[in-house]
């Protein structure tokens, strides 16, 4: 059988069953149609005015307390409702330029997108709470700095003192020390919270493969909400002990990290005022303050760029359940993050991840020597036979079932298994797929350059055969963007394929001659790494494949 027949096949029959599995299994999700306790937190003043104001003229309408620059992120917390709704990442930027600006993660309300985190008190009594607008004290610290924290604190009429530790670690990891002191002769009930906001639908990839939007991991289940799905339904809420409920971009993530010895009831929210709004929060149990007592309460944020050896530091850190899924590795999830981490490990190797893919491929080839080994010697032998079948479909053109019998009876007399070349194609597709996810989700292959004009492996090939791989200027359309490295792994597509046996239907024939071409088109919208992975193999393969011919005759 032909190798790229059984390949085309089986990724046909992939993405069949993929389909199937999302449409049957889908992201579990558990809406809930009774009142929400957290429902009060929820006010106008999150919403956006008609005129957003300037991100820059917002930050300056208020006293705040600004992050080190020793730490990896910039940007402040305000003393009014000590909201954390700035904050950029210094060591990424929006684009591969040298002046691009570095990626801007939350904005304050006002501006054009606003996105923030927060964390609260709640209560069903009559008594004053710090609000979104409380002017916060200062009263140690300047600056949020890796083991520098600052505290806030604020008094309320009722007499009940509401303390604030803020500290971040080297990396993403706010930790919010939170406590109330009762100087009061009654007894009272308080529930904390916290939340995030994100005031409109943010541009995502727009691939079925890849989640972007609130995700959550609760009572060890991994939750995954499309934007335009909470738009309909309005809401979700889950219960869980412990567990992390956030934002997720392709790149970013915004996390909400309760005490995990706590149970919590946890959900999304969608709200259309003048725009959408999505809502990420939890709320834990009611914790009893009797007169004269203090009691604390220690939650975490994440807010920075999915790291994946970080993620995996925080899990173990902080007794945090699949942390990681954050990046969506996918159903190949067993597949893919062993990838990763090898790919990761040649990265480190190398210094180049081009070079880590090439390794990488290598790796892959060398575990699936056997089977593909088998494989090549059954078409090699298959290709020897070709002449034999042919006299014998000339012989028996006009009775089929003699015709097959008599090719049966030869594949058995020379001991061929004409679908000996399927098995290594099967084994390969989870790979192919799973190194697929690896190269577009995961923040490590980000704007990592190759050699030559390869400048972004989690891109596709910027340059195109239509202006001369930029010789003219002119820019075609995106779908006449057919690179250098696409052309190439066509080519070595088209002689892997001539060094197999041609399918006995010349229909057929002429269909699989087409197939470069299809693939051509197909692998000049992927990223480059992935093409660059697929030539390679296609050139490992022709290399096995020419020995093993050679041996046979």
């Amino acid at each position: 059988m032909n190798e790229q027949k059984n390949l085309l096949l089986a990724i046909v029959a992939s993405l069949l069953i993929l389909l199937i599995f999302q449409y049957f299994f889908p992201s579990e999700t558990n809406t809930s149609k009774k009142e929400e306790k957290i429902v009060s937190l929820e006010t106008e003043e999150n919403l956006p005015d008609s005129i957003p104001a300037s991100r820059e003229a917002i930050l300056e309408t208020d006293k705040r307390i600004y992050i080190s620059e020793k730490s990896r992120l910039k940007g402040s917390i305000s003393l009014n409702g000590l909201r954390f709704d700035d904050i950029i990442l210094r060591d990424y930027k929006e684009n591969i330029d040298k002046d691009a600006n570095p990626i801007t993660l939350l904005s304050p309300k006002n501006t054009q997108l606003p996105y923030f985190a927060e964390f609260g008190w709640t209560t069903t009594e009559n008594i004053d709470l710090p609000q979104v607008n409380t002017k916060w004290e200062l009263i140690q610290g300047n600056k949020i700095a890796p083991n520098q924290p600052v505290i806030f604190q604020w008094k309320s009429p009722d007499g009940l003192i509401f303390t604030r530790r803020v500290s971040i670690d080297d990396n993403y990891l706010f930790t919010i020390e939170q406590s109330v002191k009762n100087n009061t002769k009654q007894n009272h009930s308080l529930t904390p919270y916290g939340r995030i906001n994100r005031t409109g639908t943010p541009k995502t990839s727009g691939f079925y493969i890849l989640h972007e939007g609130p995700i959550a991991v609760l009572d060890d289940r991994l939750l995954e909400v499309d934007y335009d799905d909470l738009l309909d339904n309005q809401s979700t809420r889950t219960s869980s002990q412990g567990g992390w409920i956030g934002i997720t971009d392709k790149y970013w993530l915004v996390a909400l990290i309760p005490d995990q010895s706590k149970i919590i009831e946890a959900g999304f929210k969608a709200k259309v005022n003048k725009t959408e709004r999505y809502q990420a929060e939890y709320i834990s149990g009611d914790i009893k303050l009797p007169a004269g007592k203090e009691i604390k309460i220690v939650s975490n944020l994440f807010v920075g760029a999915k790291e994946v050896s970080l993620l995996d530091n925080y899990s173990n850190m902080l007794s945090l359940n699949m942390f990681d899924r954050a990046v969506d590795f996918g159903w190949f999830y067993i597949i893919t993050k062993p990838l990763f981490q090898l790919l990761h490990w040649f990265s480190g190797v190398f210094g180049n991840v081009g070079l880590s893919i090439l390794a990488l491929t290598v790796v892959i080839r060398l575990a699936l020597f056997p089977l593909a080994n088998k494989s090549f010697k059954s078409m090699s032998k298959m290709k020897l036979l070709t002449p034999k079948m042919q006299e014998i479909r000339e012989r028996y053109k006009n009775d089929k079932m003699l015709m097959q019998k008599e090719i049966m009876t030869l594949y058995k007399t020379e001991k061929v298994n004409p679908l000996s070349g399927c098995l290594p194609i099967l084994v390969q597709i989870p790979i192919f797929f799973a190194l697929y996810k690896v190269l577009f989700v995961t923040l490590e292959t980000r704007h990592e350059p190759f050699y030559g004009w390869v400048t972004d492996l989690s891109a596709p090939d910027p340059t195109t055969i239509f202006n001369l791989f930029g010789l003219i200027n002119f820019t075609p359309p995106s779908f006449l963007m057919i690179g250098a490295w696409p052309i190439l792994m066509a080519l070595t597509m088209y002689l892997q394929q001539k060094l197999n046996p041609a399918p006995p239907d010349p229909m057929q024939a002429k269909i699989m001659s087409f197939l470069p071409i299809v693939f051509l088109f197909l692998f000049a919208t992927f990223p480059a790494g992935l093409v660059v992975y697929w030539t390679w193999n296609n050139i490992l393969s022709i290399g096995q494949q020419w020995i093993i011919m050679k041996k046979t005759k």
